[in-house]
């Protein structure tokens, strides 16, 4: 069972973290730098990762399946017997060959129900149900590496602070600006004005340097497409991470994957999200240069999508998914899964790809091997309750 099962083992890197000029992370002595990519919304893992060698696949998926892997337009690209990517992703197709990309499927947090909103608070404050934690585990995490008591060590690329990022320690948050920048002139009037004052001072200054760091990208529209805005936020978290004294953590959100309708195949409104995606870890992947090396970036999602296609060529909100590990000091190359199938009595409530490893598994084996976390602190601090949820391993 478990040969045709092919439990490959490997990791998954996505996430788009960054960090204002002037922070620090705690482990001062360490390169390491950790970006978390959260897609909102509940991605369809049977698109993005096909399992084109499962039996039942094309039958249930219907208009939406894709031909099977092969060279050119419109044909996803082969990974093993078993499982392809989506057209879309060239860039993430290139990592996986050089060794920079791993795949996680039929993986899901705890919660197993289909609100977004319960969804996305359960894989955003770690624990084993909706409001049952009121911060972030991203947030306890910093709070256990934190540095100086005057410097942040994350950055959130939104314009709020997404719940994993929120809790005692402290973060920062960047995001482009809507409006034309000002001149150097008035910059300089309002350094003067805030001279006098500690606080505001030190702000305007750690602003004033995001802003020499970032200001190239010049301010956004309200009208900006999701992809071109991801792949925006991807540069900028680049340079953030690239700083000599910037932070090592960020987070980055995406939005728009709840595809009930109109879903597309190779083409269409989710090849679309995904290209966009795939754009963005590229742009990711230049900015970072050498310090790609030691990045892990981690894409994941709050749940994923019905196995067979719904009424409206689209598919409904369901339970497994799959999610991804990007960065050169990601063990790559690997589709890490127990994959269990897809036949009648295999299926979560008769509809959803079922859920064989724990999504907490692989943050675990991140930033215990990645960021040194002591894993009796993520078992009792980070991810409270989650002892069963074994760290996965060798991820980095």
């Amino acid at each position: 069972m478990l040969d045709r099962r092919r439990f490959i083992r490997g990791s998954t890197q996505l996430a788009i973290l960054a960090g204002l000029p002037g922070l620090a992370l705690a482990k001062g002595e360490g390169d390491a730098r950790l970006v978390l990519v959260i897609l909102r919304g509940g991605l369809d893992g049977l698109a993005a990762a096909v399992p084109y060698g499962e039996s039942r696949y094309r039958a249930l998926r219907g208009a939406l399946a894709l031909d099977q892997p092969g060279a050119g337009d419109g044909r996803p690209r082969k990974l093993d017997g078993l499982f392809a990517l989506h057209p879309a992703l060239s860039g993430m197709h290139e990592l996986y060959t050089a060794g920079d990309l791993a795949i996680v499927h039929a993986v899901a947090t705890p919660y197993r129900e289909r609100s977004h909103f319960d969804g996305q608070n359960v894989l955003e404050n770690g624990g084993l149900s909706a409001h049952g934690l009121h911060d972030g585990w991203l947030n306890r995490v910093v709070g256990i590496i934190a540095g100086r008591a005057d410097r942040e060590d994350a950055i959130a690329l939104s314009q709020n602070i997404p719940l994993v990022l929120r809790g005692e320690a402290s973060v920062t948050s960047w995001t482009p600006s809507r409006l034309p920048g000002a001149t150097d002139d008035t910059l300089a009037r309002i350094v003067e004005l805030y001279a006098d004052d500690p606080h505001l001072a030190d702000r305007l200054e750690a602003a004033l340097q995001a802003r020499a760091l970032a200001g190239e990208m010049g301010p956004t529209t309200g009208r900006m497409r999701r992809g071109g805005q991801l792949r925006t936020m991807a540069r900028a978290a680049g340079r953030f991470l690239s700083a000599a004294e910037g932070p090592r953590i960020a987070v980055l959100e995406s939005g728009g994957w709840d595809t009930h309708a109109r879903q597309g195949a190779a083409q269409g409104t989710l090849a679309n999200r995904l290209r966009g995606l795939d754009q963005g870890l590229t742009a990711l992947k230049d900015e970072l240069g050498e310090h790609w090396r030691t990045t892990v970036t981690m894409v994941v999602t709050e749940f994923g999508r019905t196995v067979a296609i719904n009424g409206t060529r689209g598919t409904d909100h369901g339970t497994a998914g799959c999610a991804f590990l990007a960065g050169g000091a990601v063990r790559g190359g690997r589709v890490i899964s127990d994959w269990p199938g897809l036949g009648a009595r295999d299926l979560y409530e008769g509809r959803d790809l079922r859920a064989t490893l724990d999504l907490r598994s692989v943050f675990k084996g991140v930033l215990t091997d990645h960021l040194g976390i002591d894993p009796a602190e993520l078992d009792r601090v980070v991810f409270p309750g989650s002892a069963s949820a074994a760290a996965l391993e060798d991820l980095v």
